[in-house]
């Protein structure tokens, strides 16, 4: 009898399709099949065009990670669909405006990574110019006996950090850097009457005017490779970029042959133009110091994550306000 019972509370459970999957769905997967029906397509050997044609004409949510792109294709075979949870602040893998004509919603991570991100910002920023990897590998190598001292690393205090995009992640990072002593001045689409930072309209003479740059803006059509040749050469032969936005905000190839000619300081990466695949040139660098695009994953974050993309989830189904709805702008 109690089999019976939990049979049908399975059934009755609202059904979503999980694309990606997302990584916050391989740790939680548990916890989500246990409030939803889960789709998942991964685990079908139908391409997936097929899978959903066959198993998702009537599902009404996607839960989809930040990495897949939710193109006018795939919602083509999702008729019924009317909700998109992506575990990213970033949309820019979804075609929202093809999602608006559908009259399909879409809920992000809001700022649930924000903290998490700016954290890993400054971590990069203090390991490039303190080198704490570099010396690192001095110390593992063996060096450090038959060399002696590493070589002089640079402070952090009282330089003057750039942020380009001043949201959430961007005034995060602005808080720690500032508890550094350092001076903060952003460039962002509009100047922000709540703070006090001096805002550029102009990246060039924001890139001109700092000894560090700090990526933190969306991807849009309008930011792709913002960060070029001419942004870099202004930033100079001893400025340091970091990025943890989105790695083609920055043109790579420019980023590649300004670090290999001397013409910038360093760089601190946490996401590339063609993940995972990173350019073999960065390697060379110990001046550059990179990580897997994982600004996000913590524990906490990931608790966090989940608690709001179910709250998403089941404030769709009983018809209540999405607690992270994207805008319209």
């Amino acid at each position: 009898m109690a089999e019976g019972l939990q049979i049908t509370k399975i059934q009755q459970s609202p059904e979503i399709i999980v694309l990606g999957p997302p990584s916050v769905f391989r740790t939680h997967g548990k916890e989500f099949s246990s409030r939803f029906r889960a789709l998942r397509p991964w685990e079908s050997p139908l391409p997936l065009a097929q899978f959903l044609a066959a198993q998702a004409q009537n599902t009404q949510a996607a839960l989809c990670s930040g990495t897949f792109s939710l193109s006018a294709a795939v919602l083509d075979n999702l008729p019924s669909l009317r909700l998109v949870v992506t575990t990213s602040a970033g949309v820019n893998h979804i075609d929202l405006s093809e999602c608006r004509r559908r009259g399909i919603a879409v809920a992000n991570a809001a700022t649930i990574f924000s903290a998490d991100v700016a954290d890993l910002a400054v971590g990069l920023l203090l390991d490039v110019l303190r080198k704490i990897s570099a010396g690192n590998r001095y110390v593992k190598n063996g060096f450090w006996p038959k060399q002696g001292a590493y070589p002089l690393g640079f402070k952090l205090g009282g330089k003057q950090v750039g942020i380009v995009g001043l949201g959430s992640i961007g005034l995060e990072v602005a808080k720690r850097l500032e508890a550094f002593g350092c001076a903060i001045s952003y460039y962002s689409r509009n100047k922000k009457p709540s703070v006090s930072y001096v805002f550029y309209p102009d990246l060039r003479k924001l890139a001109a005017t700092s000894d560090i740059l700090v990526v933190c803006c969306a991807l849009t059509e309008q930011t792709h490779h913002m960060i070029d040749r001419e942004v870099l050469l202004a930033l100079g032969k001893e400025g340091v970029i970091v990025n943890i936005a989105r790695g083609a905000v920055v043109d790579e190839k420019e980023l590649v042959a300004c670090l290999q000619q001397g013409e910038i300081g360093g760089a601190g990466l946490d996401v590339f133009e063609n993940e995972p695949h990173v350019p073999k040139e960065l390697f060379e660098h110990d001046n550059v110091v990179l990580s897997p695009h994982f600004g996000v994953f913590t524990e906490e974050s990931f608790g966090d994550l989940y608690e709001l993309m179910c709250g998403n989830l089941e404030a769709f189904f009983s018809n209540k306000p999405l607690l992270s709805l994207v805008s319209e702008e």
